[in-house]
């Protein structure tokens, strides 16, 4: 049985809602164009009454930007797509925050991925905290949330509370002052995600450290003793630029 998903389109520009509608009908027949809105306001009006699966929704409107339709249900029974034309680190924020977005102009590849993608998980509806998160990382100047997804669910991790991360083949360590997980995330997907946080350095090749939970390190074994006894490695190529960190550190803390 073929299934059918039932969508809103919406977006402030009436070029921008015409090239999308013609690449879903062109290219993915299993996406029925419920509706096309300008604005939040009509879309929250056209969602209430249409019920649509998915939502292709603009970042940037006037009066009220796209994430912010959180604000008026009370839950999120529709999946969302966002559609942004946003620089690299707000679609790191959409990556941690594990929503689905697609950048302008729109790659009929991409748009094939994503379509197929909400076929595969119609059953699975994002929570609204999900988008939350999202709202809180494109706010912040530094991602503070990042959702990890698997076989098990979803894990809501806060960036302040990592003491460290460790590589483990395709895995991470995650530790934490609470617990130590392991995620169905890589190292350098950590890496990419925290390059904008100054607490976080690649000290070796299998780790990344919080800089603020460091207790002591040694010059001779390449050792990091950070809180709650995690032991991490520190490579002799990142020596001297761990060096200028730990005096940073120190000077500021004696302002």
């Amino acid at each position: 049985m073929e299934i059918k998903i039932n969508a809103i389109i919406v977006d402030d520009e009436a070029s921008a809602r015409d090239v999308l509608q013609n690449l879903l009908n062109r290219f993915c027949p299993e996406v029925e164009i419920l509706n096309t809105c300008s604005n939040l306001i009509e879309a929250v009006e056209t969602i209430k009454i249409s019920k649509p699966d998915v939502v292709f929704l603009d970042i940037e409107m006037p009066n009220y930007a796209g994430y912010e339709i959180v604000s008026f249900f009370k839950e999120i029974d529709f999946d969302i797509v966002f559609v942004t034309a946003y620089d690299k680190y707000a679609i790191k924020a959409f990556e941690v925050s594990a929503v689905d977005y697609i950048l302008k102009p729109v790659e009929i590849d991409r748009l094939k991925e994503t379509v197929l993608r909400l076929i595969e998980q119609k059953t699975i509806r994002r929570t609204r905290e999900e988008y939350e998160i999202l709202s809180e990382n494109l706010k912040n100047e530094e991602v503070s949330k990042i959702i990890i997804r698997d076989n098990k669910g979803q894990k809501i991790i806060n960036t302040k509370d990592i003491i460290a991360i460790e590589a483990n083949e395709s895995y991470s360590y995650i530790y934490t002052k609470s617990n130590k997980q392991l995620v169905s995330k890589n190292l350098k997907y950590f890496e990419k995600v925290l390059k904008d946080n100054n607490s976080f350095f690649r000290s070796h090749k299998s780790w990344i450290v919080n800089v603020l939970e460091i207790i002591s390190f040694s010059k001779s074994k390449l050792e990091i003793q950070l809180c709650e006894n995690v032991l991490a490695k520190l490579s002799k190529y990142k020596k001297a630029d761990f060096e200028n960190i730990m005096l940073k550190i120190v000077k500021n803390k004696a302002l």
